[in-house]
Order: structure tokens, then C-alpha cells, then sequence
């Protein structure tokens, strides 16, 4: 049978060890005990200790409107950046991108602790600005290795047409090359979305005052002993996370629909 393919079993052994510490996480987010040693009954306790904590409560939204921010400023920046590189054929667009590969593959730590070293040289004070500010920079890269194959696919008559037919510049970018590359554009948001939300060693290095983010909290109380309510907080962090991955299928399913029916 093509079910027990060699293939099909390692990627369904794959996704139990990659699963499995998530599903054994959410069971004991409604466990009635205070570990995860022992079943205590169901219970939705955990779920009333989290949203009781008004610090977390606040930790949370400052993480979301981070993310948010930066992955908003991060696509714009990052399509800009794209359009730049695609549109120009010279050495510093060339090495733009490279620089831009270089970013994405270097250690995080190695970029926190540049911009501690930033933000301590250049008088910006660690908190929310810092840590908004860093992950603009990480973002960008993403997005523009995004938005870029997109570019790079799109056929040029597509424009040829556009100016045959007298569209301004401005006509073309809104009407016919956005509208091309919006999967792309949609993709580098939520990678954007999604890297700001699970990042630990940039934000660790630049936060401060007081401003912290979900994983740097986490990390914090986990030091100090497992808590159930950080398997509660964690289980609503990858509700959030299947729900932004849907909806981002849901957007490229449609614009491919699209795509196919103007086709």
C-alpha cells in the first residue's frame, strides 16, 4: 500500500516527535494539579490563573503590537527593498542581497548583542523602541526573500502591456504588479508575524525597563519552576499561530484561485 511508502512512515515519525511535546504541553494546560508529574483531573484553572495575571496580560499585548508594528513596517521596508534589488542590475543591489542572505543565516545572538552594542553607543534607551527596532531589522530580510521570487516570476509583458495600454506608473505598480506579487507580500508579513512572536535571543539582549515579550517571560518563570499556567499561555500562543497559519492559506488559496481564473 503507497501508505506504508518508506517515505511516508519517516514523515509521519517526523511529526510525532515534532507534535507530540506540544500535544503532552496542551493536555496538562487543563490539568487540575500544579505540575506535570501527575493527572490531577480536568480543569480549566491554569486557563483563569493566566487570564487573572494582569502582567502577562499586558506582556501579551505589548508582544502583539510589537509584532504587529514591526511586521507592518518590515513588509513595507522589505517590498521597497525587493523592488529595488529587482529593478536595478548594478553591484550595490547585488550586494544588498547578499547582505540580506547574510542577515538571515547569522546567529541570533550574534545580532542581539550588535544591536545592544548599537543602542548603548547611539544613547536609545532598551525597551519597547529597542526591541520594536530590532525586529524591524530581522524582519526585512524575510520579507524581501519573500516578495522577490515573486518579482523575479512575474512576466514583464504583464508592464509592457500595462504601458502599451497608457497606465501610468502608478496604475501599473496598484493595478498590475501588487496585485502579482500580493501572495508574496502576504507570506513575508506572517514569516515576519510569526519570527517577532517566537523570538527569544534578539529580544532578550535588547529589552529592558521594565518591557518584556511572551518568550522572554516565559523564559524568566520557567527559570524560577514550571508553572501550568505557561503551558496554558503556550497553548493559547499556537491556537494563534494555526489561526495566522490559516488564515494565510486561506489568502494564497484565493489569490491563486484568482490567478488561475484571470488566466
Amino acid at each position: 500500500m503507497k501508505v506504508f511508502k518508506p517515505q511516508n512512515i519517516f514523515l509521519a515519525v517526523v511529526f510525532v516527535i515534532l507534535y507530540l511535546p506540544i500535544i503532552y504541553l496542551i493536555v496538562y494546560s487543563f490539568n487540575k494539579g500544579e505540575y506535570m508529574t501527575g493527572w490531577g483531573g480536568f480543569s480549566f484553572k491554569h486557563y483563569g490563573e493566566l487570564f487573572s495575571d494582569n502582567r502577562m496580560i499586558e506582556i501579551v499585548i505589548d508582544t502583539m503590537i510589537v509584532a504587529f508594528l514591526s511586521s507592518l513596517i518590515a513588509t513595507i521596508i522589505g517590498t521597497i527593498g525587493a523592488f529595488w534589488v529587482y529593478q536595478s542590475k548594478n553591484k550595490p543591489a547585488n550586494s544588498l542581497l547578499y547582505l540580506n542572505s547574510v542577515l538571515m543565516v547569522s546567529p541570533d545572538v550574534i545580532i542581539g548583542a550588535s544591536f545592544l552594542i548599537l543602542f548603548t553607543a547611539v544613547g536609545i534607551s532598551l525597551g519597547f523602541t529597542s526591541v520594536l527596532l530590532s525586529h524591524i531589522a530581522f524582519s526585512i530580510p524575510i520579507v524581501v526573500l519573500m516578495v522577490l521570487p515573486k518579482l523575479k516570476e512575474m512576466p514583464r509583458t504583464l508592464v509592457e502591456a500595462s504601458a502599451d495600454l497608457g497606465a501610468t506608473n502608478y496604475q501599473t505598480l496598484s493595478n498590475v504588479i501588487i496585485p502579482y506579487i500580493q501572495p508574496g507580500i502576504a507570506a513575508g508579513f506572517f514569516m515576519a508575524l510569526t519570527y517577532s512572536l517566537d523570538d527569544f535571543a534578539v529580544t532578550f539582549f535588547v529589552t529592558g525597563n521594565g518591557f518584556s515579550t511572551i518568550a522572554v517571560e516565559i523564559y524568566s518563570r520557567a527559570r524560577q519552576g514550571i508553572s501550568l499556567e505557561i503551558n496554558a499561555l503556550s497553548t493559547m500562543m499556537f491556537i494563534v499561530s494555526l489561526i495566522l497559519v490559516a488564515v494565510y492559506y486561506f489568502i494564497s488559496n484565493n489569490n491563486s484561485k484568482k490567478t488561475r481564473g484571470a488566466r
